[in-house]
């Protein structure tokens, strides 16, 4: 039996009761007729308010400028952080200052849902007529009302436009799906941003390429930190005139001006305030990586970033590096590769063709090409090889284009390097750690760094020069895999070898210690890695003037080089002539001239009168002869070695100049004075082009000139030169070091010469002391400083 169920006057819809078959109902909603609304007044329509603490930045009238041109299209493109967003809601506000006639609209556009969602905002903030009905396309609403130059002009924000593709994309829709806010019209949304002479369109974006589908190339505004001057007076209005800014300058300057990584450190400082000052920020932030993480890892200060923006500078970047790792995942890696480096100066040959076993892709080639294989590809017309590597090539820039339209890297004007920020590197370091491919990237890194570096030798310094920075960067990067870890000491040792030669003794100290170790722990004491680390570290210990530590180095691997390979292996007199020059340096001069000749009479057999190991180890005895008086006997040699020197390496060569220089430091001890100062203006004049005024050669020379005006009686023109020598030396070198005490000694000397006797003794007052507290009671240079020391006060 059926039931009937009615609803009571002015219900509408399906009135049923029970049924016993199929239904089939439609309905239809008919809502009431819109009406017309009062149109309101031009007003700024975006979701933020002014910063009251916006810094004036010199870019904001390039953006006025581009915009201010009725029917123009500009995009503000720059890193995650650098304060696009914000530089686009004061140009909003200022607009809106200069011309309240105009409206200011404000469009979401990092995806469909929010660009649609702004959009409709938009229309309901004009009140456009029609937009009610649901089965409107707000859209071509919102487009037509713009077009409308009746309704006065206007400016259009399109925020956060990292990925244009979906403003391109045409969206499909299923038959008969006609509903939603672009109605049943199937066109790409740009097509809905008007082109006309009454309204101009601001982009902003992290992406230069999505910028270029936007705009032109001459309408991109490229947005870097801010300016020095900007940088501290955004953190002194962010942090308030109550905390101390002591730090400050260091501190905007480790967070390399970026706005939004100094309105996060203001923030913490100021909600930690008084248990942390910006000096106290700054002090955690230099410790060590992790710190930086975690400061740079804490959300807030920014309430004028959109809900989907992060407040924290690595998660921003570490989003944009999510998108490149899905859209281009060389370019990731790429960008992977690059965050170990040293932020500048990065070559593009240490990032080519490098696959992950971090072997060069052209060795990996010619390890598995066979003989008929060679054969086929020179007889071919078409060359694979070549078509590879061209291929290989393209990618490869592809992947640079993409780091740099998304600011992480720039190009150097050079055109064969980059750099990029040190915080864009630690995010990206980050970044790996999280999905533990920080130590894979890490030894490729070392691997093509060891693979390019050459050793410290004279012709390598120009390569070792521009690649030093790198491997310094990796000393402060040890890895973790026993592999990695002897690429790791290779490069350090390579590295340790060039700072020897540049003089840089604290530098090559440190990396020849950590070059040593290593090989010791993994391949044992008497492996000839673990040897050439002892010795590099003895020859460091000898140009620090810490000669015992030296000795000890020294005599410990000739003594095992002796064992393992025999008395005259080259190997082993390099280590005694390294010995030999250590004795001279204590002042054992006997033991010095004993090992010297021995080495040198083997290395004239074994290698020849005019090999560079020979001539060195003439040269070590030659200034063995000197200290001993025998002069002649040291002009004889220095005269030999000089004019080989200059005939096997060039006169401009260090061991050639070295050579002239020891040659008139002997005409000097003979009284040849004006012979001396001849050569050694030649001598100085070269090592300050070729290894700089400050270099431990360069200065030594300096000094050996102030010597000799000194004995020409030139007082003024020698203490003006061992001044300059002394006080860079303390610099340099530190008080303590022999050849600082020395150039005390001299300049002592000199001033007693001149009638500055108070200030002679005072000094070489001084010069003892050190000297008996660095070389001993017993070293000539004690005992001859304390006897002047001596006759000058009886005086």
């Amino acid at each position: 039996m059926a039931t009937t169920v009615s609803f009571g006057e002015g219900n509408s819809g399906l009135q049923g009761g029970i049924f016993n078959g199929p239904v089939n109902a439609q309905f239809h909603h008919h809502a009431p007729p819109e009406r017309p609304e009062t149109p309101p007044n031009p007003s700024i329509v975006i979701p933020f308010s002014r910063d009251t603490d916006f810094v004036e930045r010199q870019i904001l009238d390039r953006i006025h400028q581009k915009c201010a041109v009725l029917g123009s299209r500009a995009a503000v493109v720059g890193l995650g952080g650098v304060g696009k967003s914000q530089l686009a809601i004061e140009y909003a506000y200022r607009t809106r200052d200069r011309s309240p006639e105009t409206w200011v609209f404000w469009v979401h556009a990092s995806n469909t849902a929010r660009f649609e969602e702004s959009f409709q905002h938009i229309a309901n903030c004009v009140k456009i007529f029609g937009r009610l009905n649901p089965q409107a396309n707000i859209l071509q609403l919102v487009h037509d009302w713009l077009c409308d130059d009746r309704k006065g002009k206007w400016v259009l924000i399109l925020d956060n436009v990292d990925d244009a593709g979906f403003l391109k994309a045409r969206k499909s829709r299923r038959a008969g799906d006609t509903g939603g806010i672009q109605g049943g019209n199937s066109r790409p949304l740009v097509s809905y941003l008007p082109q006309c002479s009454h309204g101009s369109i601001l982009i902003t974006s992290r992406s230069g390429e999505a910028a270029l589908q936007l705009v032109r190339h001459d309408d991109i505004i490229k947005v870097d930190s801010m300016e020095k001057r900007e940088a501290l007076e955004l953190f002194r209005r962010k942090v308030g005139p109550e905390i101390d800014h002591d730090g400050t300058d260091d501190l905007v300057e480790e967070l390399e001006s970026l706005p939004l990584a100094i309105t996060q450190a203001a923030a913490y400082i100021r909600e930690n305030w008084p248990r942390c000052s910006a000096r106290q920020y700054l002090n955690d932030f230099q410790k060590n990586d992790r710190k930086k993480e975690r400061l740079l890892g804490k959300q807030g200060g920014m309430d004028r970033r959109d809900w989907e923006a992060e407040n924290c500078i690595i998660i921003t970047w570490q989003i944009s590096f999510e998108y490149i790792q899905t859209t281009k995942r060389s370019a990731a890696e790429l960008l992977s590769l690059m965050s170990f480096f040293d932020r500048q100066g990065i070559p593009d040959t240490l990032l080519r063709n490098q696959d992950e076993q971090g072997n060069s892709a052209q060795d990996a080639v010619h390890q598995n090409v066979s003989s008929w294989a060679k054969y086929d590809a020179e007889h071919n017309d078409y060359d694979e090889d070549s078509t590879s590597q061209s291929s290989a090539d393209d990618n490869f820039e592809d992947d640079v284009s993409i780091l740099r339209q998304f600011s992480f890297i720039s190009a150097n004007k050079d055109g064969t390097t980059f750099k990029m920020h040190r915080l864009v590197q630690l995010a990206t370091r980050k970044w790996l750690e999280d999905r533990a491919q920080a130590e894979r990237w890490k030894h490729q890194f070392i691997r093509n760094l060891d693979a390019e570096l050459p050793t410290g030798e004279y012709e390598n310094w120009e390569r070792c020069q521009t690649l030093f920075p790198h491997a310094q960067s990796a000393a402060a990067q040890k890895p973790k895999e026993q592999d990695s870890l002897l690429d790791w000491a290779s490069v350090l040792y390579k590295a340790a070898w060039y700072a020897l030669r540049m003089g840089k003794g604290e530098e090559a100290e440190k990396l020849s210690v950590q070059a040593m170790k290593v090989p010791k722990k993994i391949l044992g004491d008497e492996h000839s890695n673990t040897l050439s680390g002892m010795a590099m570290v003895g020859l460091v210990c000898n140009l620090n003037g810490r000669w015992d530590d030296a000795e000890q180095m020294e005599v410990q691997v000739m003594e095992t080089f002796k064992t393992k390979l025999g008395v005259d292996h080259p190997n082993t007199l390099t280590s005694m002539a390294n010995l030999a020059s250590t004795f001279r340096n204590q002042g054992r001069w006997d033991d010095a001239e004993k090992l010297g000749v021995q080495v040198i009479e083997t290395f004239k057999t074994k290698l020849g009168v005019d090999h560079p190991d020979t001539l060195s180890s003439m040269a070590n005895l030659a200034s063995t002869y000197r200290d001993q008086g025998r002069w002649d006997d040291a002009e004889k040699l220095e005269v030999r070695v000089m004019e080989t020197s200059k005939t096997k390496l060039g006169v401009d060569h260090p061991d050639t100049l070295n050579s002239m220089a020891n040659l008139a430091a002997t005409f000097w001890n003979q009284g040849r004075w004006d012979e001396a100062e001849k050569l050694q203006v030649q001598v100085i004049e070269t090592f300050k082009t070729k290894l700089g005024v400050d270099h431990p050669d360069t200065l030594t020379s300096m000094a050996n000139l102030a010597s000799t005006f000194w004995n020409q009686g030139r007082w003024d023109d020698a203490e003006k030169l061992e001044v300059q020598v002394m006080e860079t030396r303390k610099t340099k070198l530190g008080v303590d070091h022999p050849d600082t005490l020395m150039s005390m000694s001299n300049l002592a000397f000199t001033w007693k010469g001149n009638g500055k006797e108070i200030e002679a003794v005072r000094l070489m007052e001084d010069c003892v002391r050190g000297r008996k507290r660095v070389l001993g009671a017993n070293h000539p240079h004690f005992i001859s400083s304390c006897t002047a020391l001596d006759i000058w006060k009886a005086k």
